[in-house]
């Protein structure tokens, strides 16, 4: 069988380097992509090091002229794209995760944290559809958010009621949005599409304060990806277990 083929974006650090860590450790070919040529680099040093088949990918989701790098570089390389894990994003509107930033969030923050959350995803996604459509078993994840659950925000007293960080909470809603959207559209096809909460994570974003280390984090992003063919698609996903939308 022709070796396994995965694009993780954001990889050079955090939950992204780590899921290029553990489906290496599967013997899979990862392309780890980073907008930052000199983390990137390094990070996939560090990983070749560990005897990973493992190599680096300029990428900033933000650029059209990367995204169609990217397609035609895995299309000439590869031909097809077995796995990609959509794992870059931002968040930018405050170091305080209890506000409520509805009322106060710029518009700039605003459409800078849509922009890279949502719309660039669905963006490189559909760009490198084709590619994944020649896998015979594709998958996409998309590394969503708890915080993305308009069920659980709209419940008082549910475990993320009191985070409310308007721009970044909407953007991984509208990517589980898209999840829906998506693998509905490719039910009748070998790919399987899912969102991935990888959980509150000792990153830069989730800070020291989290209760989860990065191995773990990952963990949720690996498995949906390495689903077989009776795995789910169009979920909502944190370590096996289902979320509400």
């Amino acid at each position: 069988m022709a070796k396994k083929i995965a694009l993780v974006t954001g990889a050079n650090k955090g939950i992204g380097f780590e899921t290029a860590r553990q489906l290496g450790k599967e013997g899979i070919t990862v392309i780890a992509a980073a907008r930052n040529k000199e983390n990137g680099i390094k990070a996939v040093e560090t990983l070749k090091n560990e005897g990973f088949d493992i190599e680096f990918l300029q990428l900033d989701v933000d650029k059209d002229t990367d995204i169609q790098f990217a397609f035609d570089y895995i299309n000439n390389k590869y031909g097809k794209l077995d796995i990609l894990v959509n794992n870059a994003g931002i968040q930018i509107e405050s170091g305080d995760w209890g506000l409520n930033t509805s009322t106060t969030v710029s518009d700039k923050v605003l459409r800078q944290t849509l922009d890279t959350n949502f719309f660039n995803v669905v963006k490189l996604t559909n760009t490198l559809l084709p590619l994944i459509r020649k896998s015979d078993a594709g998958r996409i994840v998309n590394l969503s958010s708890i915080l993305g659950s308009l069920k659980l925000h709209s419940e008082v007293g549910s475990p993320i009621y009191g985070s409310k960080l308007f721009a970044y909470d909407t953007s991984k809603a509208a990517l589980n949005s898209y999840t829906i959207h998506l693998a509905a559209a490719l039910a009748d096809t070998n790919i399987k599409v899912n969102s991935a909460h990888p959980g509150w994570v000792k990153t830069d974003m989730g800070s020291d304060a989290a209760p989860m280390d990065v191995v773990d984090g990952a963990k949720t992003s690996v498995a949906l990806a390495l689903l077989d063919a009776e795995g789910v698609s169009g979920k909502y996903i944190h370590l096996g277990n289902e979320l509400p939308w």
